[in-house]
């Protein structure tokens, strides 16, 4: 039996991306997709490349009933909806807004790389999946292996540029071309929203850290993309950085070290991050890619859910990079 989708929040660029993974699934059917302000539009009319939908339309409330109900909703209103519509107890719920990242009993933090094989259970044990945030994930990855080794020692100084896709579908005046295009521009120096996951994750697991992680995140003159710089002080040689790096990742998919400095187009269209760690004047330097719609959101809801069922962990995801 196929297993059951069904998606909140329909009509947004993550929830475009998620229909355009979900319909060539080869264990998926989407049985229901909701959107108030679409209700009654075919979905096919909104997003490009889900004609196989065929007549889908837009439902006003989500399905509650499905195995598995997707919430691309904007920040804050996840709970309000699953208030309002509470999910059956089959049905769980993989959330890819921020409201459930910090962790409770009920949602596990769904970085694959970092909660494999609790994901693996979650069903069993009755929890829904909260999804990464896009910078969250790409930074995470970046500093992830001397995190498990209780390897940070001071400060940890992080910058990312993104995609105008990481800013939805709304019409703002930074996502309109002549302002995108040929320009930069710094915003949310050390406030930015995705710092409470990444911070709740280097205190679960390095309690002892004493440091201070300062993050500086950038809009980027691209469509999609994300590409993510940590530094911090490390006494590590370059090639046991190495070797720490790969064997964290050994047997992870979609995580891979590469030997020289990423591009993004090498993993743009896919939902794979790229890696490269070095050693420079005592300082630890990390640097990772990904596509912001896919690892950063969508990508990595449906590795969320093969490993949730037991699927293989790259069901549906087999992309392929942009090279040119």
């Amino acid at each position: 039996m196929p297993i059951e989708v069904s998606i909140a929040g329909g009509s947004g660029l993550v929830a475009g991306e998620l229909l355009r993974l979900l319909v060539h699934h080869p264990s998926v059917s989407i049985t229901s997709v909701a959107s108030a302000s679409q209700a009654g539009t075919r979905v096919a009319a909104a997003h490009d490349g889900v004609e196989d939908l065929g007549d889908l339309r837009f439902a006003d409330a989500p399905s509650t009933s499905s195995d598995v109900l997707f919430l691309c909703l904007p920040h804050g209103e996840a709970e309000g909806v699953l208030v309002s519509f509470p999910p059956d107890e089959r049905c769980t719920v993989i959330d890819l807004s921020r409201d459930h990242r910090t962790g409770t009993s009920e949602y596990l933090y769904g970085l694959p790389e970092l909660h494999r094989d609790e994901l693996a259970q979650a069903r069993a044990r009755g929890q829904h999946v909260a999804n990464p945030g896009c910078f969250a994930t790409a930074v995470q990855l970046g500093l992830l292996p001397l995190l498990r080794e209780g390897l940070l020692r001071g400060d940890v100084h992080s910058s990312a540029v993104t995609g105008s896709t990481g800013a939805g579908r709304a019409a703002l005046p930074t996502l309109h071309f002549t302002w995108r295009h040929d320009n930069m521009q710094v915003y949310q120096p050390f406030t930015h929203a995705h710092l409470d996951e990444i911070d709740t994750t280097i205190r679960r697991l390095q309690p002892a850290f004493e440091g201070k992680h300062f993050f500086i995140p950038y809009r980027g003159p691209f469509t999609r993309g994300i590409i993510a710089t940590s530094y911090t002080p490390c006494a590590l040689a370059a090639e046991d950085l190495r070797a720490l790096y790969q064997d964290t990742f050994a047997g992870h998919p979609f995580t891979t070290v590469v030997d020289g400095s990423p591009a993004l187009k090498s993993v743009v269209n896919t939902n794979h991050c790229h890696v490269w760690v070095d050693s420079i004047d005592g300082m630890c330097v990390a640097v990772s890619v990904i596509d912001n719609l896919l690892k950063g959101a969508a990508g990595q809801a449906v590795q969320n859910m093969n490993l949730l069922f037991g699927l293989d962990e790259r069901s549906g995801l087999r992309l392929k990079a942009s090279a040119f």
